[in-house]
């Protein structure tokens, strides 16, 4: 029997284009402005939308915030299960961490491994202040007790939904889509 697949687009460009913006003013107002303020984006599409954060920032606060990108592929917990040879696409910062208020951006928030690792990764490279956390989409159905400081839009999901992502800076549009294997 054959899977039936339902896709529904629950986030078109404006709602992205909005929760970016309202995120963006959060993090200007949770940190008092924005003085020692870095943004880590998380490969793939958390880096996209950390620089569509840092350009709403400085729409509203007129600085250029640092924005760095971090690839967790190797502090994976489930590494050894993924592939003999995992594709590491590198991590990019150069700046230092150290007593910086990190913001750390993603595109689903769902078990919480990913923002687990994320934070292996960001504790190896220095000693932030502060690392919040800021992610498009929160999903539900955690299993490390990970909770995001910004959502975008909270969408609850059933262990046979998936949430796909979609930005113009890797794919051909920007949207946000459930898909319901059934």
């Amino acid at each position: 029997m054959a899977q039936v697949v339902k896709k529904k687009v629950i986030m078109d460009e404006a709602a992205i284009r909005r929760s970016i913006v309202r995120i963006a003013h959060e993090i200007v107002e949770k940190n008092k402005g924005v003085q020692d303020v870095v943004l880590m984006g998380i490969r793939t599409r958390g880096v996209p939308l950390a620089n569509r954060i840092m350009a709403e920032i400085k729409q509203i606060e007129n600085v250029d915030l640092l924005v760095g990108s971090l690839d967790i592929t190797l502090y994976r917990d489930d590494l050894s299960t993924l592939s003999y040879n995992p594709v590491v696409h590198g991590t990019e910062i150069d700046f230092d961490l150290t007593g910086k208020n990190v913001v750390l951006v993603d595109d689903v928030l769902y078990t919480g491994r990913t923002i687990r690792a994320a934070l292996d990764a960001i504790i190896d490279m220095g000693r932030p202040k502060t690392i919040q956390l800021a992610v498009l989409v929160d999903r539900g159905h955690r299993e490390l007790p990970v909770c995001a400081d910004y959502v975008g839009k909270n969408i609850p999901t059933a262990k046979t939904e998936n949430i796909e992502v979609l930005l113009s800076e890797k794919d051909t549009t920007d949207e946000v889509i459930l898909t319901d294997l059934q």
